[in-house]
């Protein structure tokens, strides 16, 4: 049962993403162009998106750590730790600067490759290939103090 609803979640998810307009890189990129302002080119309809988004989370969050656990899990699996390191600071940017140039983030290149698209294509390969490289470089003794793998959540 749990991974039908998992399905549903992720089939809801992809369809909010190809209905705003988050699967077209064009769209993201006259977003993220503020130089557009003074233009008028500008398309600040995604500034939308992301409220929505944020706002549903909020909600959604307060209303679901209220519960006693989880539907399909024994327990939460929250982050346990509070201090800001490196990884915390880099990943973000990378991925903002990934972003900017390509106009993909993760989940709407996925979205975009159901519509047979070749720079969706290219940006997952490459995707993949970062998340391969990144757990290769935190696996060098030499970059050990500056990088490290992901914390396994705790079972």
């Amino acid at each position: 049962m749990a991974i039908l609803v998992q399905f549903a979640i992720g089939l809801i998810f992809g369809l909010g993403l190809i209905v705003s307009g988050m699967s077209n890189p064009a769209k993201v990129l006259n977003f993220l162009d503020i130089g557009g302002i003074a233009a008028g080119t500008w398309d600040a309809s995604l500034a939308f998106v992301m409220a929505g988004a944020v706002a549903v989370t909020f909600v959604g969050f307060g209303r679901v750590l209220k519960r006693a656990r989880p539907f399909f899990a024994d327990r939460f699996y929250l982050p346990t730790r509070r201090d800001i390191d490196a990884r915390i600071v880099a990943g973000p940017a990378i991925f903002g600067v990934g972003w900017g140039l390509v106009g993909f983030c993760p989940g709407p290149a996925l979205t975009a490759l159901g519509f047979g698209s070749l720079s969706a294509v290219i940006f997952v390969v490459a995707m993949c290939a970062g998340m391969v490289l990144a757990r290769f470089i935190a696996h060098l003794p030499s970059l050990a103090r500056y990088v490290t793998p992901a914390d396994p959540l705790e079972t």
